[in-house]
């Protein structure tokens, strides 16, 4: 079993930029040695995070304006993917480890994660898997999916990596309420990037299981965790200052 996970639950976004600023300076901490294997979790503020590849696209400034007519701030993050749009009805991770293997285990991450956030769910009550959703947005290989009586299945986690010498950055974003201002701000952000998806995979774990709120969630994820890693309560505000002094 890996080395003890310590767990900072930080209780107020720093800022949509600062909040993805933050993760990568916990990184960073890691690359120098002065950080230990980390779990932070925090509501976001409304935030579109694009993709590198869609900060190419000629639609890339009229989509950043759509997204900030529907209140959600258009930030270009450094791991790959699509844009994905989340809000304060969601649930951020970013963990980070040590770890001198660490390009060498990118795949088997997202494979070993993807499943513990699914699991995270089937304890709420929900039917939740691993894999990619047809006309999904920010398509993944490591979507965690949420299933409808019908068999529909909507996206619940997106996951991205990033990967340094000497340790990686884990992120998910976990949607847990509140999916129709998700479904609108990508539905006008995608269409001005010209690229194809289906609203209809974008949701919220409460809409499979209604009164299911984030504690609930956040509860779910933690007992998951702790089959991955022993889990240990930290203080945020000594983890900020220690990864903030340099």
């Amino acid at each position: 079993m890996p080395a003890a996970l310590e767990v900072f639950r930080q209780d107020e976004s720093l800022g949509a930029a600062a909040d993805l600023d933050f993760a990568l300076a916990m990184l960073d901490a890691v690359r120098r040695g002065e950080l230990g294997p980390s779990l932070r979790i925090y509501r976001p503020r409304p935030t579109v995070a694009l993709g590198q590849r869609d900060a190419k696209l000629p639609g890339f400034a009229a989509a950043q304006q759509a997204c900030r007519r529907h209140g959600f701030e258009p930030l270009v993050r450094r791991a790959g993917g699509r844009a994905a749009a989340y809000h304060d009805g969601c649930l951020i991770l970013d963990h980070v480890e040590p770890d001198a293997g660490a390009l060498a285990g990118s795949r088997r991450r997202f494979a070993e994660f993807g499943e513990v956030l699914a699991a995270a769910f089937r304890k709420t009550g929900l039917t939740a898997g691993v894999g990619e959703i047809p006309g999904e947005y920010c398509p993944g290989e490591f979507t965690v999916y949420g299933e409808a009586p019908g068999g529909d299945r909507i996206k619940l986690v997106g996951t991205a990596q990033r990967v340094v010498a000497g340790g990686w950055l884990f992120s998910s974003v976990l949607v847990v309420d509140n999916a129709v201002p998700l479904r609108g701000v990508l539905t006008d952000c995608y269409a001005e990037l010209g690229l194809d998806w289906n609203p209809g995979t974008a949701g919220a774990a409460r809409d499979l299981v209604p009164g299911l709120d984030l504690a609930q969630v956040q509860d779910a994820v933690l007992a998951a965790y702790s089959g991955y890693a022993p889990l240990v309560a930290g203080s945020f505000s000594r983890l900020r200052a220690r990864v903030l002094q340099h």
